[in-house]
């Protein structure tokens, strides 16, 4: 679908600093960046509006918003609450093949930040948390996190140097033990806990 496909391409160039915060969104640009046509594009900017990525005057301009502070910490307090409930849901159904998955994901984590790459890094973290939101099967739960993930995710890349990965790469070990023990809470609450981690880096002034 070419809304999704405009959505998707505006989001990550948005979520990766491409688009920088207060950058102008030309329609006529993005049609030729993009290669299709307004109706699409504009339909994405409303659903990106929505999710809080980019701000429109009607008739005026439409700019990638500006980095919120408030907005980001709103945006850490729900996508952690979603995660801490998709291991929770998830811990009872877990395969050997999804604590697996889970597994060579958070190796992949630790490589990326040995040789300090933030993009790696920050792939295979969404990649080792996909997996239990995955098997939670919750479609509501998966339709907030994709709303709110971006607006998190554009200041982890920002502070990704203030980050404490080493200390994830463990606490995602423990999250999998925990899982593999089938005990729901214990690792939902680690979850919990591994989002938390963010906390000082949205304490921190934005700037961009």
């Amino acid at each position: 679908m070419l809304r999704e496909d405009a959505y998707r391409a505006i989001r990550d160039a948005i979520v990766d600093g491409t688009l920088a915060p207060g950058e102008r969104l030309n329609d006529a640009d993005l049609v030729g960046w993009l290669g299709i046509s307004r109706t699409p594009i504009r339909e994405a900017l409303a659903r990106l509006e929505q999710a809080g990525l980019v701000q429109t005057k009607p008739g005026r301009y439409t700019i990638v918003s500006p980095l919120d502070a408030r907005a980001v910490r709103d945006a850490q307090a729900v996508t952690s609450a979603m995660h801490e409930l998709a291991v929770r849901q998830a811990v009872p159904d877990l395969s050997a093949a999804e604590l697996d998955a889970m597994r060579e994901a958070n190796e992949r984590f630790a490589a990326a930040l040995r040789r300090d790459d933030a993009e790696a890094a920050l792939a295979a973290d969404d990649d080792f948390h996909a997996i239990p939101v995955a098997a939670s099967a919750n479609l509501a739960l998966r339709a907030v996190l994709e709303q709110f993930t971006p607006v998190l995710r554009r200041v982890e890349r920002l502070r990704f140097s203030s980050l404490s990965g080493r200390s994830s790469v463990a606490q995602h070990e423990r999250i999998i033990e925990l899982s593999a023990a089938g005990d729901a809470e214990a690792a939902a609450a680690a979850t919990r806990a591994n989002w938390e981690t963010l906390v000082p880096i949205l304490d921190t002034p934005l700037s961009g």
